[in-house]
């Protein structure tokens, strides 16, 4: 049999106010048969790729059918257009304004489609409000079994950005950029291990990672344990990233830096 249907939410919302809980409660009028799994309402407010990294990171380890509202919504009582899309094993609802570009990466197939099946909403609908109005009952009619063909026309021409890549600037050296700071102060680029895989030799060349103007790290580390006191160093992170960390510290606040840092990986020439 199949389980009790799953609706996860991620927003820029926060938890100081009423909106999210009044998604809930939209989503509970239309079906009562539902399980919410709350990713992150701390997404960078207004921030479309932050949002993107997010539920790209995410999804995946959800059950099959599941539904992923993602409000990330800067444009919200404007044109773009409210969206679902579906792919292999999963359904999202969202703004079409590229948050859900990350997923369109990943996905081998899938099926958007510009919801105009205005019927559904909570009428009328505000201006300002879209996640309690449109996105919330569609991810409900959604979750009780509605065909996603009969909430609109498909389309291709869905709003589609690519996330920042690392770029050469010289033969020694790679420039990146710090993609966010979680809570400890962990520091995930935009660099991979496929960008600078002479780093992740048995014996790597001299090389420093400077992010910012304020320092740098110039060891790899296996897990956070193997840095020492203070120090900082660089990490493979659970993204696939090369994190900038620190043992039990702030990489953020011993170098000063944050999203939209500059990260230079420098080979020290022989």
């Amino acid at each position: 049999m199949p389980g009790t249907p799953i609706i996860t939410l991620t927003t820029d919302f926060g938890t100081n106010d009423h909106f999210v809980g009044v998604m809930k409660g939209v989503i509970l009028d239309i079906t009562r048969d539902v399980h919410f799994v709350d990713i992150n309402h701390s997404v960078q407010a207004f921030d479309v790729l932050d949002g993107a990294i997010t539920i790209s990171q995410s999804y995946s380890c959800f059950p099959s059918g599941t539904i992923h509202m993602v409000i990330v919504d800067p444009g919200v009582g404007t044109a773009r257009r409210p969206i679902v899309l579906t792919g292999d094993r999963h359904m999202f609802v969202a703004p079409d304004n590229g948050v859900l570009s990350l997923v369109y990466d990943r996905e081998e197939r899938i099926s958007v489609r510009h919801v105009t099946a205005e019927h559904y909403f909570l009428q009328p609908p505000s201006n300002t409000f879209h996640a309690r109005d449109i996105f919330a009952p569609i991810a409900a009619y959604l979750a009780k079994g509605i065909d996603p063909q009969r909430l609109g026309e498909e389309i291709t021409d869905y709003v589609r950005f690519a996330a920042p890549r690392p770029k050469p600037i010289d033969e020694n050296t790679l420039r990146g950029v710090v993609l966010r700071a979680d809570r400890f102060g962990n520091l995930t680029t935009n660099i991979t291990p496929k960008d600078v895989p002479m780093l992740f030799e048995p014996t790597p060349p001299p090389f420093k990672i400077v992010v910012g103007n304020k320092g740098q790290a110039t060891r790899i580390c296996s897990n956070y344990a193997e840095g020492a006191p203070g120090e900082v160093f660089a990490i493979i992170g659970s993204m696939g990233f090369v994190e900038i960390a620190a043992n039990r510290g702030s990489a953020s606040q011993l170098l000063g830096a944050g999203k939209g840092s500059e990260v230079n990986v420098v080979m020290e020439k022989p």
